[in-house]
C-alpha cells in the first residue's frame, strides 16, 4: 500500500517493494543503455568457467537506477499537481553481488525531510534486499525534491 509523500514523517518506513527478478535481459538492456559491456555482466559462457560467482551478475548500478521505479510504487503523488525531481544521492555502497535470475527488493524509510526554497527536501535511506541471502547487494541514500510548497 503506497502512502502519502506529504504526509510522511523522519523515520516512517515506506515498507518493501515487490521482488524484481534481474534476468539476462534486464543486464543486456542496462549494458546497451550504458555502454558497459564488461564480461563479467554478458558473457554467461566465460563467466560458468572463469567468474568466481559462476554465472553473470548485474551491474551495481542496475540496482540503483530501479530505485525510483520502486520508489514510484511505495509513495502516492498526484501527478497533476505535484512534480517529484531525482535530486541525487549523498551516498551508495554495493556490498553483495546480484548475480542473473536474483529476486530482488527494496526496504525505504524516510531519514531527512526538510524546506528547501525550491521544495520539500526527502532523504530516504535504502537497502536492496537478495532473496534467500543476508548481506544485501546494496545500501543507499537517495533525494527527491518535491517542487514547491
Amino acid at each position: 500500500m503506497s502512502k502519502d509523500l506529504l504526509s510522511l514523517k523522519e523515520g516512517d518506513d515506506l515498507g518493501n517493494s515487490a521482488w524484481i527478478n534481474v534476468d539476462q535481459t534486464k543486464i543486456n538492456k542496462f549494458a546497451e543503455a550504458t555502454g558497459d559491456f564488461q564480461w563479467i555482466h554478458v558473457d554467461e559462457e566465460r563467466c560458468q568457467k572463469e567468474s568466481p560467482f559462476g554465472t553473470t551478475i548485474a551491474h551495481g548500478l542496475l540496482s540503483a537506477s530501479l530505485m525510483p521505479a520502486v520508489f514510484y510504487d511505495l509513495i502516492s503523488l498526484d501527478p497533476t499537481s505535484q512534480t517529484l525531481l531525482n535530486y541525487g544521492s549523498d551516498s551508495i555502497r554495493f556490498l553483495e553481488p546480484v548475480r542473473v535470475n536474483d529476486l530482488i527488493r527494496y526496504k525505504v524509510k524516510l531519514s531527512v525531510k526538510e524546506q528547501k526554497a525550491s521544495g520539500t527536501l526527502f532523504k530516504f535511506d535504502c537497502e536492496v534486499e537478495i532473496k534467500d541471502r543476508e548481506k544485501p547487494a546494496m545500501v543507499g541514500r537517495f533525494l527527491m525534491l518535491l517542487v514547491g510548497k
